[in-house]
């Protein structure tokens, strides 16, 4: 994984969201971005990292970074196609 810090282009909040409203938000917005472009995903439901990373995975985009602080689930996705 990339060291450096990415520098997202747009950012999508979905704290206090649950399952599915993160998965869909991030699927939306993503589609508003353009390719190598990056979007940063802010999350506190549990479920949403493991709907992320296979959502990523199944489309061909790329989790660039992912960490987790306190509660907080902070993605960032790299629009690959």
């Amino acid at each position: 994984m990339n060291r450096e810090k990415a520098k997202p282009n747009k950012t999508l909040d979905c704290i206090g969201l649950f399952c599915p409203q993160p998965l869909f938000q991030t699927r939306e917005q993503i589609d508003s971005i353009e390719v190598g472009e990056i979007l940063e995903v802010l999350a506190d439901d549990p479920a949403a990292e493991e709907d992320l990373k296979r959502f990523a995975k199944r489309t061909g985009h790329k989790i660039i970074s992912f960490e987790k602080k306190k509660d907080i689930l902070r993605f960032l996705i790299k629009k690959s196609k």
